[in-house]
């Protein structure tokens, strides 16, 4: 279905808020003093004025910055997509040889993937639909919470154009520098420290590089929105997809259709270290098969497993493949963990996954929609966002605590800038 993309343009963007004269007198909490940051120098050549506030909107402007992986809107773009990606310790973890293996893997799958993403269309889509939904978000936020009004969406990909400099840049333009406030708001709705933990990383760096540790005017006023597995819009609008897959069957044979649950996976390495992304996707799957009141067998699986060594299984091509030659030839691949379609959904799935399924005789091997424009799933997002501006957190209460296996240095230095430095969780989240 096609899409009016909103203008969002990094550099110098232009925004239609919505006017909040009639919103809700219902307002959003003030900004708790954890998020202000001690003051200090920004080595800035021009001087941004700060971001201006109204009567009606006494803690506003916002920025929303949706964090995601990001992908490559152009086949010329996978290269350094992809150089960016196997140089991330956080998401693909190879040691010491880490700055020798990554350039030299990425190198050598640049021409395959590239083939990929011209089957699907020459690029991704990730950003329209990031933008999109965000943009959306935003509106629904502008008439819900009058007093961080206007919010204003970003971007920030890890990988890929907008990256995380680029925003943080454009949010220091925007003049949200002198205290202005920003939440960081995941786009992986289940935690990992390969996916949000690398994302805030990167953000936490980027933060030093541009602002300093004692920025001149306060400094951006972070909040991060870390995880939000089992809200219940976002449940709501899966099993809204699910149940629309479900429908394409004949009636006789729906309630014996197996559900196979999709997500990414992970280096056993990554697990072993007490990540708690297995358990928080566990915790959708769970959610989602209760709003349906498991009317259906299901089963969770992993893909896009990279490289020979241990990943989280059992991987979802094998386990399609494992079904159809048992005669569960009517099958329904729903991504548990993606908000929006890109490769891992319209090749891996779409042309990879199904296409050997239907080959081997899986002809009722089908993919659920992806979330992409639901208004269910942006009514979710505003949701989650609403509920962040209404507590005064700082982040969740599960952000405080490192996996029990954690010795990275960076990924502490990173939870207690965010936490307030040195504050311990119970005195910064009430």
């Amino acid at each position: 279905m096609a899409l009016r993309t909103p203008c969002m343009r990094l550099c110098k963007p232009t925004y239609s808020f919505l006017s909040i004269a009639n919103s809700s007198s219902s307002s959003c909490t003030s900004i708790p003093s954890a998020w202000h940051s001690p003051r200090g120098h920004r080595s800035m050549a021009t001087v941004v004025p700060p971001v201006t506030q109204s009567s009606t909107s006494r803690n506003g402007p916002t920025a929303m910055v949706f964090m995601n992986m990001g992908g490559p809107q152009t086949t010329d773009a996978v290269g350094p997509f992809l150089s960016r990606l196997f140089a991330d310790a956080d998401l693909i973890p190879l040691g010491r040889l880490q700055n020798y293996l990554g350039p030299l893997i990425s190198r050598r799958r640049t021409p395959k993937i590239q083939k990929q993403y011209a089957a699907i269309g020459g690029g991704s889509p990730i950003r329209k639909w990031s933008e999109y939904q965000s943009a959306e978000m935003c509106k629904i936020l502008d008439e819900r919470c009058p007093e961080s009004a206007p919010h204003k969406p970003y971007v920030a990909f890890r990988y890929a154009d907008p990256l995380t400099e680029e925003m943080y840049q454009q949010l220091l333009d925007d003049g949200f520098g002198r205290q202005g406030r920003a939440v960081a708001f995941t786009q992986y709705p289940q935690y990992s420290c390969s996916t949000t933990g690398s994302s805030l990383n990167e953000l936490w760096k980027w933060r030093i590089r541009l602002e300093g540790k004692e920025p001149e005017g306060g400094g951006v006023r972070w909040s991060v929105i870390d995880r939000w597995p089992v809200h219940p819009g976002l449940i709501e609008a899966f099993t809204q997809n699910i149940e629309a897959q479900l429908a394409t069957y004949p009636a006789e044979v729906q309630k014996d259709v197996v559900l196979l649950f999709s997500a990414h996976s992970l280096p056993m390495s990554v697990v072993n270290r007490g990540d708690t992304y297995p358990a928080e996707v566990a915790a959708t799957v769970h959610a989602v098969m209760t709003r349906l009141n498991f009317s259906n067998p299901y089963r969770l699986c992993w893909q896009s497993q990279v490289g020979p060594s241990a990943w989280l299984g059992a991987q979802t091509s094998d386990t399609v493949m494992a079904y159809v030659r048992k005669g569960h030839t009517d099958l329904i691949l729903i991504p548990i963990a993606f908000t929006s379609d890109h490769i891992e959904t319209l090749f891996e799935l779409d042309q990879e996954v199904i296409h050997e399924a239907k080959q081997e005789g899986g002809t009722g091997v089908q993919r659920a929609e992806s979330l992409n424009g639901s208004p269910t799933f942006i009514g979710a997002l505003a949701d989650v966002a609403e509920r962040h501006l209404r507590s005064g957190e700082v982040c969740s209460r599960q952000m405080g605590i490192r996996c029990q296996g954690c010795k990275s240095e960076r990924c502490l230095e990173q939870k207690r800038f965010f936490m307030n430095t040195e504050r311990k969780v119970e005195e910064v989240i009430r």
